[in-house]
């Protein structure tokens, strides 16, 4: 009876032990977690004084470094197309996350070289800076898809449903990185003397980022080959013909994406038409002349980005092999069309939001301490940290009893909450005029307000994609995903440039007596040195418009995306159970 009993208690610490490891994320997870958080450092490090430095070391002004923003963003989320396509035919995940990795860090270089020489050669200094932006976008191609993809393949089929708490953790630890470097890069890269912006330090933050981008890579490279395995101690993401061999892989689907050259013809078609009919949408013309890179970012890259996403669509759905995979791949599509508005609109943080804080907003915060600018996007970091488990528990517990809203519901809520957070704030500067700040207060609540949007659907749609997408091109289809993304930011981009002017702009005409509202009515007629002033100081003489409506001041620039993010809420909300029926069973 004793050893009975012994055995029996044996068995069931057994057991619980088994249940406990099952439980547990596995420790892949904080390897890809820490690897992010330090890639995350050296984007939002980044990201935080680009447009800063445009405006005041490129000499670039705001509605062409908004633009040039979006485009620059846009790509980052493009080439993860290209990305998750070489790891899933030809490098695998491993090799293309060290090789995006090493791409950024060298990119991130060229622009700190590019913020030293400018003062003494602007034009090679814009030059380097246009080539660090392109090995960024090329390495963050390599780099951000294969990332997400791995997360994904730590957990066996009997462990999907612990995907969206995993996704939740590891976009915590996107947040730590973006928290970090939203603090520590503007304290030395966004400092102002008696007011005035000095261009002289960006170059710091970019070299910040470069030693985030090569410690993340490092810790990747030391501790994937022990970590980052399956539970049978298996490598994940290797090379595509390892995997093909590999005789784990939980199920008979077909491993191998296959295009047929037929498929690969239309879609090359497809997407040469879209990409002429988006051109003449966005500049008015087909023909290519002389254009100065605000204009060439907006009638090149932004076409290129919209047609890339619908001609896609074409070849991706010509490898599905049966009606639900069919299906499942137009949720993910149809996901990706709805939250281009949410990005278009969070993705102001970088351009219109950081010139208001700069130029409109009283910035003294705890003590009588002046924040700079560029910080106030900490605040979104701040409150994904904050959140971020709460976030994932809530999901839990709701699936726990059945209460659990399906992925396209919980995205169309943080659709509505970012058309929540810009209704606020446009009421709050309806009446500021053109002297008046904004209380800070309001744009910290506005983050905290689409950090919760931003839970309810970036997470969610990154582990949606991966119980969705086919493994054969799973790395693919998260770059689909991004590339709504891409569209999302590059219609920032356009929404960004259309900020009308803001107090700094009024005072500086006020400098040699001239009224700007009077210019923007067209009350009065600037003379030529008048308007050479107006050129250097980058001043606008007419309003801006968008889908044909005139913008005349900040309230109506922020319900441009309360309408555009509140529509696409109710829609996405209203056939949510039409996609419940298309995902099979997947929740």
């Amino acid at each position: 009876t004793i050893f009975a009993n012994l055995n029996k208690n044996l068995t069931i610490n057994k057991n619980m032990d088994t249940v406990q490891a099952q439980s547990r994320h596995p420790k892949g997870l904080w390897v890809l977690f820490s690897t992010e958080m330090w890639e995350r450092f050296n984007f939002y490090g980044m990201r935080a004084i680009l447009s800063l430095f445009m405006v005041n070391a490129l000499m670039l002004g705001e509605s062409n470094a908004s633009i040039i923003y979006g485009g620059f963003l846009a790509l980052c989320y493009l080439t993860p197309l290209l990305g998750g396509f070489i790891a899933d035919k030809y490098l695998g995940n491993r090799y293309c996350i060290m090789l995006g990795g090493t791409l950024m860090a060298i990119g991130q270089l060229l622009l700190f070289y590019s913020a030293i020489s400018f003062s003494t050669s602007l034009e090679s200094s814009k030059a380097i800076f246009w080539l660090g932006l392109l090995v960024i976008i090329f390495g963050n191609g390599f780099f951000k898809p294969n990332i997400s993809s791995m997360v994904g393949s730590l957990y066996p089929a009997s462990q999907k449903t612990k995907l969206d708490s995993a996704f939740t953790i590891f976009y915590m630890g996107i947040n730590i990185g973006a928290l970090l470097s939203q603090y520590f890069v503007p304290l030395i890269a966004d400092v102002k003397v008696n007011g005035v912006q000095d261009p002289y330090v960006f170059k710091w933050g970019y070299l910040m980022a470069a030693i985030a981008m090569l410690l993340g890579t490092f810790i990747f490279f030391f501790l994937k080959d022990k970590y980052v395995v399956t539970p049978e101690g298996k490598a994940i993401g290797d090379l595509p013909s390892k995997n093909k061999a590999d005789e784990s892989l939980e199920d008979e689907e077909t491993q191998t994406a296959n295009f047929s050259g037929q498929s690969i013809g239309i879609t090359s078609v497809l997407f040469v038409i879209m990409f002429f009919v988006f051109r003449y949408f966005l500049v008015g013309e087909f023909g290519f002349g002389a254009m100065e890179m605000g204009q060439l970012v907006k009638g090149i890259i932004y076409p290129f980005i919209y047609s890339a996403g619908i001609s896609l669509a074409f070849l991706i759905m010509s490898s599905a092999e049966n009606k639900v995979e069919k299906q499942r791949i137009w949720v993910i599509y149809i996901i990706s069309f709805f939250i281009i508005f949410f990005w278009a609109a969070f993705e102001q943080a970088g351009s219109s939001l950081t010139f208001i804080a700069s130029n409109q907003t009283d910035r003294h915060f705890l003590f009588g301490w002046e924040m700079p600018a560029s910080m106030v996007q900490i605040f979104n970091g701040i409150f994904v940290v904050l959140l971020a488990v709460p976030f994932s528990i809530i999901w839990d517990k709701l699936r726990e009893k059945g209460k659990e809203p399906i992925s396209p519901l919980k995205q169309a809520f943080g659709l509505a909450l970012i058309a929540l957070s810009y209704f606020i704030i446009a009421h709050n500067v309806k009446d500021l005029g053109n002297d008046g700040l904004l209380a800070i207060k309001w744009l910290v609540l506005l983050y905290f307000i689409q950090t919760c949007g931003e839970l309810c659907l970036s997470p969610i749609g990154l582990s949606l994609v991966g119980k969705l997408a086919p493994k054969r091109f799973a790395s693919l289809l998260y770059g689909v995903f991004f590339i709504s993304n891409a569209a999302g930011y590059a219609l920032a981009g356009t929404l960004g440039a259309i900020l009308p002017a803001t107090g700094d702009k009024f005072q500086k005409a006020k400098e040699i007596g001239v009224n700007l509202q009077d210019v923007l009515d067209k009350k009065v007629t600037l003379t030529a040195e008048q308007t050479a002033f107006f050129v250097k100081e980058q001043l606008p003489t007419a309003y801006k418009t968008f889908a044909g409506f005139t913008i005349h001041n900040l309230f109506e620039f922020f319900m441009v995306f309360v309408i555009l993010c509140g529509i696409a809420a109710v829609i996405l909300a209203s056939i949510s159970p039409i996609l419940k029926k298309m995902m099979h069973g997947i929740k």
